[in-house]
């Protein structure tokens, strides 16, 4: 079982270039240890600062610096990157299309107990519906770590969302499939098409595993780019099946969901049904706690799916 979650592979990744490229600085707002960013504040600290708890200062900082010609990452618990500094990554960041990437750590919830304060089931579609930002939910930490190398050779905003826990791998240091702003096709299906992101595409895997087990075939699409949607992969895979099911650790509104069936919708008409986090705060546990008792699991996916083809 995999022990090394999505934001070590981030510090892991920054760190390997660090080491050449000192154009590379890391901003933290109190959360270098929630981020897994202590190792990179020590081995280069004249390439880290330390905001404090001021998530507003953290993005305006991140744009000043990037605008100097630094390639600066900014990390904090996405429920406060998302909202405390939204006007900062609209205005600072995208606005000004300046090289910051936002990193919202311990995002979707994470942070399960302390509840919906720290919950961050919205930022998909308030960052999705910045001009310029980009928004990225990768499935593990090998899909995390190639989408931080290709990162680092643009210089444009985006905003990347990790959970805080170690996820169950979905690919392997020799076999990670990963084009840029491409929907990585893991199965392909003519009865159910399942487009995950970020955590879900694990129990999605899974769903599709067994759903074939039962003679239902079914494609899954991993859409770790969210922002800019992968439309060509989804409507070819879409075509392929009779019905959609979109997976997304986000509330119901204006997330990976509604972004599939407005493309789904008005390319190949089929139906789609979400599934996702209540619109209401959500119970109190921990993130597979949680993601059970809403049917974001395996069986739940697989329920789902029989129940729609019928």
């Amino acid at each position: 079982m995999n022990k090394i979650p999505n934001r070590q592979a981030i510090c892991e990744v920054l760190m390997k270039h660090a080491e050449t490229d000192k154009d590379i600085v890391v901003l933290c707002s109190d959360s270098r240890g929630s981020a897994s960013l202590t190792p990179f504040a020590n081995a280069y600290p004249e390439q880290f600062v330390e905001m404090g708890i001021a998530e507003q200062d953290l993005v305006s900082v991140s744009a000043g610096l990037a605008k100097c010609g630094k390639k600066a990452f900014a990390a904090s618990p996405a429920c406060f990157l998302s909202t405390r500094s939204y006007e900062q990554a609209k205005i600072d960041c995208a606005y000004s299309n300046t090289n910051v990437k936002l990193i919202g750590i311990s995002g979707g919830v994470s942070y399960g107990a302390l509840g919906m304060s720290h919950h961050s089931a919205q930022d998909i579609a308030a960052m999705a519906a910045i001009p310029n930002m980009r928004v990225y939910l990768p499935s593990d930490r090998f899909q995390t770590a190639k989408l931080v190398e290709a990162l680092l050779t643009d210089e444009k905003p985006a905003y990347i969302r990790v959970g805080r826990n170690a996820v169950a791998d979905i690919y392997s240091e020799e076999n990670t499939p990963f084009e840029m702003d491409k929907a990585t096709v893991l199965s392909e299906g003519t009865d159910v098409l399942l487009v995950a992101c970020g955590e879900m595409v694990r129990p999605a895997l899974d769903a599709a595993a067994m759903l074939k087990e039962e003679g239902i075939s079914a494609g899954l699409l991993d859409m770790y780019c969210v922002k800019p949607l992968d439309k060509e992969g989804l409507v070819e895979a879409a075509k392929k099946a009779k019905v959609v099911i979109s997976i997304e650790e986000h509330a119901p509104f204006g997330g990976l969901g509604s972004m599939v069936s407005q493309v789904v919708g008005a390319e190949c008409p089929r139906k789609v049904v979400h599934m996702s986090l209540p619109d209401a705060p959500v119970i109190t546990g921990t993130s597979k706690e949680v993601f059970d008792h809403y049917g974001l699991n395996a069986e739940g996916i697989v329920a789902k799916a029989k129940e729609l083809l019928k």
